[in-house]
């Protein structure tokens, strides 16, 4: 169901892979609220995923950037304005890799190499991504920037690695850009703390089947889907939540406030 909750609002959106990717589930959602944006992601990336089809479905422009790479996201913040005739109003950072994770590298012997790599992928990427935009004075007043997290970045879970140093960077983030952000621009800058989802990278994470079992028996909800983490995160974009910022939002069916569950208990018993 639609509501307009974005109509004439425009928007960047990183990090749209395939269907099973929560940055494609919310730029459909945000396509039938109403709001209009381009899509980017690594060219890589672009080569392994099918984002063209989403474009074509949102009535979208793809502009191939490496977050990482200032003259890139310099390039891509211009053509987005220029495409979409006006200042941003939302942006979504759904960007995340471990190169020591994919090569089945041990947390605790790691290849430093590949943990800078990932580091400047998943947490690096999206202050660069602001810094830019707060430079260019792209971003229009009550607008919303929101990045993808997981709980790791706050308790221990061993085979999610590095990742979980890289998303405890992201909100730290989230936090000391978005108050300034905030203080200058009025721009709103939160994390969204995601159940375990089954996207291309989640499943990547060993042991994942039998976690995300776990995950939906310890919340009283069950877990969120991608298409509900695209919900909220389109509530985040909208102007009914213009005093939120500097939030990490935790959407986990209760996950992250449950010492144990019945179901859980049920099964050492």
């Amino acid at each position: 169901m639609s509501y307009n909750l974005l109509k004439g609002k425009r928007g960047i959106i990183f990090g749209a892979l395939d269907e099973n990717s929560i940055a494609w589930k919310t730029a459909e959602r945000v396509h039938e609220e109403g709001g209009t944006f381009v899509l980017s992601n690594a060219p890589i990336a672009m080569r392994m995923g099918s984002i063209k089809d989403l474009a074509e479905k949102t009535n979208s422009e793809i502009i191939a950037a490496d977050a990482t790479n200032i003259e890139d996201l310099e390039k891509l913040v211009d053509q987005a304005t220029e495409i979409l005739g006006g200042k941003i109003d939302f942006v979504l950072h759904s960007i995340g890799m471990s190169i020591n994770v994919r090569k089945g590298r041990h947390y605790t012997d790691q290849n430093y190499d590949w943990t800078h790599k990932g580091m400047d992928v998943s947490a690096m990427s999206f202050h660069k991504v602001m810094q830019v935009l707060k430079k260019k004075e792209a971003m229009n007043e009550w607008g919303s920037i929101v990045a993808l997290t997981y709980m790791a970045a706050q308790r221990v879970f061993p085979d999610y690695n590095d990742m979980a140093d890289n998303k405890a960077y992201l909100e730290s983030i989230a936090r000391s850009f978005g108050y300034f952000f905030g203080k200058d621009n009025k721009v709103r800058v939160n994390t969204i703390s995601q159940s375990p989802t089954p996207t291309t990278a989640g499943k990547g994470v060993k042991g994942f089947d039998a976690f995300i079992n776990y995950a939906d028996k310890m919340s009283p909800l069950g877990n969120a889907t991608a298409l509900e983490c695209a919900d909220y995160t389109i509530s985040l974009f909208s102007d009914l939540t213009k005093k939120v910022t500097l939030q990490n939002l935790y959407h986990d069916g209760g996950f992250s406030n449950v010492g144990v569950s019945q179901d859980v208990i049920e099964k050492f018993e």
